[in-house]
């Protein structure tokens, strides 16, 4: 039995709790839910780019209490599916758009974490059936648990292992991360400055449908605060993706869509610090429609 001046603190303690739940607890879950209906009935600006392939624009002004600027692409992969692709420099870096236009690409994004020195994907790819890249470091990158596949007949988003890594038959094979959503379920992130802290993002996610979503989420401007991975993956969740990953962001953050802009450039890259299509960061690889 507890004494007595130990049962009023308790007591005491749970009524706080209990106080803290009844005012706070309605207001997180109302916060949310307004966050998930800005989502899905908003307004995109939509534009097909071709048959199966749409391009959606929207601005919003208290999404998660912040200014966010989001620009994805979702490609039906039943009339597409053949025309994904990954291209990758062993050693030099590009703009996306320069990557893009030199595969002709109709979409393109930018993709895995790269050396900025010396070039190259930190992190192990394979394009076409060739490696181009492999870990540069002993140390694994924590943040690289999970790997965009493209296979002869299908595209996938899985956790990283032996299996769908180094042993996978896929003719391409890039690694990147953190994963976001497994199976519908939201996985896990690490609480660090990376996961944690809002910034420009890039990542890709597939839906129930086959359908292969491609976004950017802008930042690192007052017209656009970018987010953290926890908002990320809520956003692509309330798209309809059941698996995605995120990819290279920061000043990297680029999303190509052929003739909609002078330079190709849909999105507002944050490496010149200026709020236009022209602050492209030059990087190793990318992720494209053909």
């Amino acid at each position: 039995m507890l004494p007595k001046d130990m049962s009023r603190m308790t007591f005491k303690r749970l009524i706080q709790i209990s106080t803290y739940l009844l005012l706070y607890l309605p207001f997180m879950v109302y916060s949310q839910d307004q966050d998930s209906l800005q989502i899905v009935k908003a307004k995109w600006a939509k534009k097909e780019i071709r048959k199966g392939v749409v391009w959606n624009q929207g601005h919003f002004n208290k999404l998660f209490n912040s200014v966010q600027e989001i620009n994805w692409v979702e490609i039906d992969l039943n009339k597409n599916n053949k025309n994904i692709h990954i291209a990758a420099e062993p050693s030099t870096l590009k703009n996306t758009s320069e990557f893009a236009k030199e595969e002709d690409a109709i979409v393109a994004i930018n993709a895995s974490f790269f050396d900025m020195k010396n070039g190259g994907s930190v992190d192990y790819l394979k394009v076409d059936g060739k490696i181009i890249n492999k870990p540069k470091d002993v140390k694994p990158n924590e943040r690289a648990n999970a790997v965009f596949s493209i296979h002869k007949d299908r595209i996938t988003i899985e956790q990283t292992n032996k299996i769908t890594v180094e042993e996978s038959s896929a003719e391409s094979v890039m690694v990147a991360g953190p994963l976001l959503l497994e199976a519908g379920t939201y996985v896990h992130l690490k609480t660090n400055p990376f996961n944690d802290n809002r910034h420009p993002r890039t990542a890709v996610g597939i839906t129930q449908k086959k359908k292969l979503i491609f976004i950017l989420i802008d930042g690192r401007s007052n017209q656009a605060n970018g987010m953290n991975l926890t908002e990320l993956s809520k956003v692509m969740k309330w798209l309809g993706a059941k698996d995605a990953m995120n990819l290279d962001g920061g000043g990297s953050s680029t999303l190509y869509i052929r003739n909609a802009t002078e330079n190709g450039v849909v999105n507002y890259p944050s490496d010149n610090k200026k709020f236009d299509h022209e602050g492209q960061r030059s990087v190793a690889n990318i992720i494209y429609l053909k």
